[in-house]
């Protein structure tokens, strides 16, 4: 029973999300967005169970002292600091005393260890995987056969686009390039994206894949 009853709730579950969607009365809609209401709350304990793994994680790491273990300690010193100043707010009141408010997201502090400093650590990744992107595409684009040609053409096509020297028939290339074949395969990969979901939908729901159960 206790291995059945996840794969009933599971089928009943799936079964009604996929026969609400052709039932288009107000009561089915009432369900639906109810249910969309418990999905916020599950993300909201999911988010908090996280927080306590990172929290345990971390925690285990400074204890035993293992490698790395102050990049842990400044984590947690991050966390616990960005909740504080997250939801508490002290502003000056009258005769320099300051005074409690709720809207932490206006805290000073909150705002400048969001602006100064996780601003520029997130410049600063996407800066640095700038140079993996061109290393992959360096590799990649290397002319080795007719396909690999092609593409090593198309993408530089599309990087000269706003370059003016080469004039304004590039532009027109590169806009061909990437509202036909570029957008032809986009949709390729979407639709087989859908079939992908729909199939691997119909398998949980059967109870075929148990990835979920912690089983193959």
């Amino acid at each position: 029973m206790r291995r059945q009853l996840p794969f009933v709730l599971v089928f009943l579950s799936g079964f009604f999300m996929i026969f609400q969607y052709f039932v288009p009365h107000q009561k089915s809609e009432f369900v639906y967005e109810f249910l969309l209401d418990w999905l916020t709350i599950i993300g909201g304990f999911a988010m908090a169970l996280g927080i306590w793994s990172l929290i345990r994680v971390s925690y285990d790491r400074i204890k035993r002292q293992r490698e790395n273990w102050g990049y842990s300690v400044i984590t947690l010193t991050g966390l616990f600091l960005m909740m504080f100043f997250g939801i508490t707010n002290w502003e000056d009141g009258s005769f320099g005393v300051y005074i409690y408010t709720a809207e932490g997201l206006s805290n000073s502090m909150f705002v400048h260890f969001f602006d100064f400093i996780l601003i520029p650590i997130q410049a600063t990744m996407f800066s640095l995987l700038a140079f993996f992107i061109a290393s992959a595409a360096y590799r990649a684009f290397r002319a080795r056969s007719v396909i690999a040609s092609l593409l090593l053409l198309a993408a530089l096509i599309v990087m000269m686009r706003f370059n003016p020297i080469f004039g304004a028939w590039i532009e027109t290339v590169a806009n061909w390039l990437m509202n036909v074949p570029n957008l032809a395969a986009q949709r390729a990969i979407v639709i087989g994206l859908g079939l992908g979901m729909v199939a691997t939908a119909l398998k949980i729901i059967l109870g075929i894949e148990r990835g979920y159960m912690g089983q193959g």
